[in-house]
């Protein structure tokens, strides 16, 4: 992947799993990595261990929800640098749970960081890209923002917003010189840091199997992959665009695998009358 030699690259939520991934493996193929995350102790740790590895990486601590902040972090790294190459807004929290079970405070939390952290990314970057003429727009969004998934509603809205988002935007881009993709990726093995658990679900009971997880480092390989080939939705693996088709062609084709979903996740959700506090790792 010679075509990230040198370039600048920004990364949202590179503290860990996908986003930590991205950074190395563009680090690796020889980009200049600006590592950002709301841990500052674990953007710095991966900058740290790029570096150490022979890699260009350094580290900001950056809630991608508040707006002035996002823009004062690329404008400063565009005034550092002198251009923009590439923008990965990674950034982003999953809650499992039934609709009945969402607080107002976590539907703002997940809008705020799925959402609006990637409007405000896209924002802050299209500025310099489009004064530019050039650069590049990755949008981490989900199989979750092309496909129905119950039991995690918000988190599927705030999906398939980004995906409208970056498919609308593509064309006029295009005319501007930018390229604009968005990611949709099956389930990866985040280590839980980004893993809302709502009151309602059993925190001693796992409703999916990790042997159906990909590792970052593979996910990441095949981001940079589509990102290379300018893939306008960038899905994998396999099985997830093998979803993705049937979707499209009948979506009540998958009606049956979405009430062994919402079963399974009853199977573990706490009655009515018990809860527990909601846990962010």
């Amino acid at each position: 992947m010679s075509m990230f030699r040198g370039k600048i690259a920004f990364v949202t939520g590179g503290g860990a799993g996908l986003g930590r991934a991205l950074c190395e493996k563009l680090a690796s193929c020889g980009a200049v990595t600006v590592v950002t995350d709301i841990n500052e102790g674990s953007a710095t740790q991966v900058a740290a261990s790029i570096s150490a590895a022979g890699g260009h990486a350094s580290a900001l601590k950056l809630d991608v929800a508040d707006q002035e902040s996002v823009t004062a972090a690329v404008n400063s790294v565009v005034a550092r640098f002198g251009r923009l190459d590439y923008m990965f807004n990674n950034a982003g929290i999953m809650a499992l749970s039934e609709f009945r079970d969402m607080s107002p405070e976590l539907w703002n939390r997940m809008i705020g960081v799925n959402l609006l952290g990637v409007v405000h990314g896209t924002a802050a970057a299209y500025a310099h890209m489009v004064r530019q003429g050039y650069g590049h727009i990755v949008n981490i969004a989900s199989l979750a923002g092309l496909v129905h998934l119950p039991t995690a509603t918000a988190y599927s809205m705030t999906k398939h917003a980004v995906v409208g988002l970056t498919t609308s935007l593509r064309p006029e881009a295009s005319r501007l010189g930018v390229k604009v993709s968005v990611v949709c990726p099956g389930l990866i093995a985040t280590g839980g840091e980004l893993i809302v658990i709502q009151a309602k679900l059993n925190p001693d009971q796992d409703s999916t199997s990790a042997k159906k997880f990909l590792t970052p480092a593979v996910a990441a390989q095949l981001v940079l992959k589509g990102v290379e080939r300018n893939q306008a939705v960038i899905v994998f693996p396999f099985t997830s665009r093998l979803l993705w088709w049937l979707h499209r062609l009948h979506a009540p084709l998958l009606m049956p695998l979405h009430s062994r979903v919402v079963d399974a996740f009853a199977s573990v959700r706490l009655p009515d009358n018990e809860t527990h506090a909601e846990s962010a790792r």
